[in-house]
């Protein structure tokens, strides 16, 4: 039982492998720099978390209006319904 799942693991992770090496390729100038590194290292905790909730926020009201757009004739609270469906089913 213990190979069975072992080779199922191996698989799924050769896929994710494959996906991350092909689809999410970051061009030079968008990869995190040492220096970059250096300063989120350097950062407490409860500033970092911070940045972390107003990321969340920004990309919640990006969502919300690529919904907007989609479906001009939604009432807000229909986008808003919307946009807490996609992030509760969100993955990363």
């Amino acid at each position: 039982m213990r190979a069975n799942w072992t080779k199922r693991w191996r698989k799924q992770r050769a896929c994710l492998d494959e996906f991350l090496d092909t689809k999410l390729v970051m061009l030079p100038d968008e990869q995190t720099s040492s220096e970059q590194f250096a300063l989120l290292r350097a950062m407490p905790g409860e500033r970092r978390l911070k940045l972390a909730e107003l990321l969340y926020w920004s990309a919640r009201k990006l969502k919300a209006a690529g919904v907007r757009s989609q479906h001009p004739d939604w009432p807000e609270e229909k986008v808003n319904a919307e946009v807490s469906r996609i992030f509760l089913h969100a993955r990363t």
